[in-house]
């Protein structure tokens, strides 16, 4: 099923897959958007982006651990099978998006890595574009450009820095997002959804705590206490909060996105977790969004609107697509 056929996923469902598949990619960006309001009192209280990867990863393939036991008793050569699948998702949606990305703001701005990291959107619709050899339709593009904007004006690249290193890395992120929700589309293929984020999981932990046994990867892991929201906290509060909510729950929310809306729309649904973030920093870390914010977060909205808009109609779901080229 092809990627550039725009919603490749509905089938009988129709319009209410399709409304299905925007709201749990919506619940999707709120559970994400809030692992940055509570990973960032660690970071500034010592700890080092390995580490903070390396724990949420275990944490949530140990929350995930039963859906993978129950996956492996029912079919036990689903690893070997899927190993591919399974290492890809681990490397870049797992690995890839969460260590690059804190390496990342840890040389340049957040507001500047956001914004080079969610510019993966856009690349899914240039690799349409350069595979099929079709331009997008206009809509496509124009949600593409609105919805740029809006995250330049909700990140608010005011007294940014440009350093090198630290774009390469959350250019690195960006592919890594682009390549995971392409990946997220094979869900389905022979292996469950919630199977393929469990051993993505566990994936990722191995190869996050091999990166930091190599020395690759720098592991601090003080057992501070931080503060969040009016509050003084253990480390373990949102540590915990994050590998359960913010990533387990997460990623099996925007695997479940994918299904239903295809790659291309679920990425742009995806950037409402810049907004959600901005509301989490201002709940958490007192960090009020402006006006400019407030109106980043329309043109976000209407540019996931004209994305929408450059799908199918409704009819052309319940019919099979042409297979890829």
């Amino acid at each position: 099923m092809g990627l550039e056929e725009g919603i490749e996923v509905g089938g009988a469902g129709g319009v209410s897959s399709v409304r299905r598949g925007i709201l749990l990619g919506l619940a999707s960006a709120v559970t994400f958007a809030s692992s940055g309001s509570f990973l960032k009192p660690l970071l500034e209280a010592g700890w080092t982006p390995g580490a903070a990867a390396l724990w949420r990863m275990a944490g949530a393939a140990l929350v995930l651990l039963p859906v993978l036991v129950i996956a492996l008793r029912r079919d036990p050569g689903l690893l070997r099978r899927h190993g591919a699948l399974i290492l890809g998702f681990a490397a870049t949606g797992v690995v890839g998006c969460q260590v690059l990305h804190l390496s990342a703001i840890e040389r340049m701005p957040v507001a500047v890595a956001l914004l080079v990291q969610y510019l993966a959107p856009v690349l899914i619709v240039a690799w349409i574009w350069a595979r099929t050899r079709r331009a997008p339709r206009r809509s496509v593009l124009a949600g593409t450009a609105a919805s740029v904007c809006g995250l330049i004006l909700v990140i608010d690249l005011s007294g940014a820095s440009f350093d090198p290193i630290g774009v390469g890395l959350a250019l690195g992120a960006a592919v890594s997002m682009a390549v995971y929700y392409q990946l997220s589309e094979h869900a389905g293929e022979g292996i469950a959804p919630l199977t393929l984020v469990a051993a993505g999981m566990a994936a990722g932990a191995v190869i996050t705590g091999l990166l930091c046994l190599a020395g690759l990867l720098p592991y601090a892991a003080p057992p501070v206490s931080v503060p969040l929201g009016g509050m003084v906290v253990p480390w373990f509060v949102p540590l915990g909060w994050v590998a359960v909510v913010a990533t387990a729950v997460a990623y099996s929310l925007s695997v479940l996105a994918v299904l239903r809306i295809g790659a291309r729309l679920a990425a742009f649904v995806g950037l409402a977790e810049v907004l959600f973030a901005v509301l989490f920093a201002w709940i958490l870390l007192a960090e009020a969004p402006t006006l400019v914010q407030a109106a980043g977060g329309v043109l976000i909205v209407a540019g996931v609107v004209l994305v929408r808009a450059g799908t199918p109609s409704p009819d052309a779901l319940a019919m099979p697509s042409s297979p890829s080229p």
